[in-house]
């Protein structure tokens, strides 16, 4: 009788954000809707995030939890997306860290004391990465009221990879090249080390505060792993960024640029549940290379969202038909929102993926 039971309570069906479309896809299941939501949906294209932007800076507002919450839910309301995706920038818990950056209006961040030296590298790590944890009030504050206000539908929390947070700090902000970080990767080895494994310490306390504030899944965000070869992405990257997701409770997406090289290792040895996958791939042709126990998630060129709108369909409608290969697919863009998109094409984008179904 005790055991019929148990069976009974272990088939309860989910309810809430871990009964939603993305969730489940997460896990492999395919329900009668496409999940959709998109990188950088929260921002910049927006007018209503602009308004309430003014006179405001980035990092500021990232750690004001009214503020933060407010502009994690705009693009909900507005297109009717799957999941929220949390409003900060990757390098927030750098600033919890007490890592004096800002982030320059058309540039992007900038930090004023680069780490590029062995000293440099002892200076940074001298820093406990659960002094982020502790810091990180406004981060749980913020998530838990964005959670109470979406109800039913999931929000996604992210990171920055340890890599790309490593090479924003030894370049000192933007590059192209990542030439210094990459140069430390072979001329001081330990000091990299120390270095990505700190950055991966700190990644996973950035996402620990998410998903204690009650987010349902988490991306981790290499915007400059495309730069590396195969070889340095495997010795010097991904054990970096297998620590950071590694304590993670919730599904786990993993998502890089210019990843196709390596896609398969972008699944860190199968710990995460879904890779995206950028425009540059087809997504059928990913799938196959991921294999049959991993959804996908893309990839919609960022770039025909410029585009007459009969042409933006039939290429949506490539992709979703095209993700069908994966066992299951979330739809997104290959890469963020560009701050020029017009709103209603990605309200346009969301009705067409919720008609196309599955």
């Amino acid at each position: 009788m005790l055991s019929d039971i148990s069976n009974d309570l272990d088939q309860v069906a989910p309810t809430g954000p871990a009964a939603s479309a993305l969730v489940r896809a997460l896990h492999g299941e395919r329900s009668d809707r496409l999940p959709v939501w998109f990188m950088r949906q929260a921002g910049r294209s927006l007018p209503e995030y602009r308004e309430l932007r003014v006179g405001t800076r980035m990092l500021d507002v990232c750690l004001e939890p009214e503020l933060a919450a407010e502009i994690t839910l705009q693009p909900v309301r507005r297109h009717g997306v799957d999941a929220a995706v949390f409003f900060s920038d990757i390098v927030v818990p750098l600033r919890l860290a007490g890592i004096e950056v800002e982030i320059e209006p058309g540039r992007g961040p900038v930090f004023a004391h680069p780490v590029r030296s062995t000293a440099d590298v002892d200076r940074i790590t001298m820093v406990d990465p659960a002094e982020v944890a502790a810091a990180a009030a406004p981060i749980r504050e913020a998530v838990a009221m964005v959670c109470r206000e979406l109800g039913d539908t999931p929000l996604v929390g992210f990171a920055g990879a340890p890599f790309t947070l490593a090479a924003y700090l030894v370049e000192g902000g933007p590059s192209k090249e990542h030439l210094r970080a990459r140069a430390m990767m072979h001329a001081d080895p330990e000091s990299w080390h120390r270095l990505a494994g700190w950055l991966a310490e700190v990644s996973a306390a950035f996402l620990k505060a998410q998903t204690d504030g009650g987010a349902s899944a988490v991306q981790l965000f290499d915007s400059w792993a495309g730069s590396l070869s195969v070889a340095d992405y495997r010795a010097f990257v991904a054990p970096h960024s297998t620590a950071a997701l590694a304590g993670v409770t919730v599904p786990r997406i993993h998502f890089g640029v210019g990843t196709d090289r390596f896609l398969t290792d972008m699944r860190l040895g199968g710990i995460v549940d879904a890779v995206g996958v950028d425009w540059r791939t087809p997504l059928d042709e990913a799938a196959q290379l991921l294999g049959p126990d991993v959804t996908v998630q893309g990839n919609i060129d960022p770039a025909l969202l410029q585009a007459p709108w009969p042409v933006l369909e039939a290429h949506v409608h490539d992709v979703i038909n095209r993700g069908r290969v994966a066992r299951a697919h979330i739809l997104n863009l290959g890469h963020g929102v560009p701050p020029d998109t017009d709103p209603e094409v990605l309200t346009r984008i969301v009705a067409l993926a919720h008609e196309a179904g599955v």
